[in-house]
């Protein structure tokens, strides 16, 4: 059994953490004075995770969990609420990005794809809320992406799961303002982690997961709906989203090769 540790922030959950975006966001948070609940499929790289926040004088508290486990996930809430403490902030990151073509399109990977990007998340989402809703207090953040914007060649399933939880979100802003919940989409850029490595592609405005991270607790403290960055691909993004399909796919068809 765990004591969440006297902080002046709260107590973070954090899904996703054991690489990438989640790591260093769990590591920023920490270093803001949080107590953060890690969670990822992988325990080592958990483990790894809590020594280095203790090296800084933080906690993190490891807790082992794949999110497309529905009746885990509701006991792993449960278990934080009741025996480290209230969740102020859940901050919703787990997914995957599998790469594939036209050739490679199949029911099985879409399939896989949305049961961890998309009903993962709702499955974290909905006992987060419930206790959240019942305190009429907390903040929810859910990691989307850039690529919710339109539709990029072969990111056809990763790009749907994204603009699904972009989507999600939009709706749900209004109803939980009346239960006092904060909520928040974020939209990154190419960070550089372990799924951007697999990329072929020359990837613009490429920044490193620390310094996502920051943008990212900067963009959550102040309640901001949306956090997205690089600032000048999100607007480049946002102006292409805008153009007509003709001339918008003769430009995408460029990405594909030969």
């Amino acid at each position: 059994m765990f004591n969440q540790k006297e902080t002046d922030m709260g107590l973070a959950w954090v899904t996703g953490a054991g690489t990438g975006i989640g790591s260093a966001v769990s590591l920023e948070l920490v270093k803001r004075g949080w107590t953060v609940v890690a969670s990822s499929r992988t325990e080592s790289n958990l483990n790894t995770l809590a020594e280095e926040a203790a090296n800084i004088g933080g906690s993190i508290i490891p807790l082992a969990l794949d999110v497309t486990l529905r009746k885990s996930v509701r006991e792993a809430v449960q278990y934080i609420e009741k025996e480290i403490g209230p969740i102020d902030l859940a901050f919703l990151n787990a997914g995957t990005y599998v790469q594939f073509g036209v050739e490679e399109l199949s029911v099985e990977v879409f399939q896989g794809q949305f049961d961890l990007n998309v009903m993962g998340t709702v499955n974290c989402l909905q006992p987060a809320l419930e206790y959240m809703r019942t305190r009429r207090n907390g903040h929810i953040a859910i990691v989307s992406s850039l690529t919710a914007y339109r539709g990029i060649p072969f990111a056809s399933a990763y790009g749907a799961t994204k603009a699904a939880l972009t989507n999600m979100c939009e709706a749900l802003k209004p109803e939980l303002d009346q239960f006092g919940i904060d909520l928040s989409v974020i939209h990154p850029g190419f960070v550089k982690t372990p799924l951007t490595d697999q990329n072929e592609f020359p990837m613009p405005f490429l920044i490193e997961a620390d310094d996502a991270a920051h943008r990212i607790v900067n963009g959550l403290e102040h309640r901001k709906f949306e956090i997205t960055f690089p600032r000048r691909f999100a607007f480049l993004l946002k102006l292409v989203r805008c153009l007509p399909y003709g001339l918008y796919f003769a430009i995408t068809r460029r990405l594909i090769k030969g």
